[in-house]
């Protein structure tokens, strides 16, 4: 089924969307993206439902095209301080404020959202498989996480970020059992189930 191109058509309407939100390590990001009203492309669809090879591909004809486009970061210090819904929800305005020209409505992808300077919102559950909008910016956030985990990795290569980006994979957890958390880690997420915690007598 062919995305829709908006939602609502007599106005600016940017899509939003956040990546990261289940992992044990790493920001949350989120990106906003305002597509000019008559974008198209085959090859955009839910980041989840793409290749690393084609969410890479198509960040550069987002970037491009894009009327404007923005993304947001919140760092896992500030998810323990504030909690990974609320954290999200910042990252989404950290986004939407960036961008260079100002929404009249903003398409969120889930259920939740807290407004926003204001501004009119819808939510749409699976939005990122629904609107060109939303899929973008899924892609966005997406890319520039896995950038972001990439890079980390590289001081913390135990943990395997290149491969997991700070999901709670097995040999994510294994590693922290084996190591400890990082500065990078989610303090007030559980980055061990009880069967894995190890205790010295």
């Amino acid at each position: 089924m062919a995305l829709l191109p908006y939602l609502k058509a007599d106005c600016v309407e940017c899509g939003c969307d956040e990546a990261g939100r289940g992992c044990l390590a790493g920001a949350v990001f989120a990106a906003a993206v305002i597509l000019p009203a008559d974008f198209r492309h085959d090859d955009l669809n839910d980041s989840k439902q793409m290749t690393a090879k084609q969410r890479y591909a198509m960040r550069a004809v987002i970037e491009r095209e894009a009327v404007a486009w923005a993304v947001g970061v919140v760092a896992p210090e500030e998810i323990d301080r504030l909690n990974i819904l609320r954290a999200s929800f910042l990252a989404m305005h950290r986004a939407i404020e960036q961008l260079k020209v100002c929404p009249a409505h903003i398409l969120v992808d889930g259920n939740r959202f807290a407004p926003c300077r204001d501004i009119p919102y819808t939510t749409i559950v699976g939005g990122d498989g629904k609107y060109l909008s939303i899929a973008a910016a899924s892609v966005l956030a997406k890319t520039y996480r896995d950038d972001c985990m990439i890079r980390l990795s590289e001081s913390y290569p135990a943990y395997r970020w290149d491969k997991n980006k700070g999901y709670p994979t097995a040999a994510h957890r294994e590693a922290i059992r084996r190591y400890g958390a990082t500065p990078y880690h989610r303090k007030s997420f559980t980055l061990l189930p009880p069967e894995q915690l190890s205790f010295d007598f």
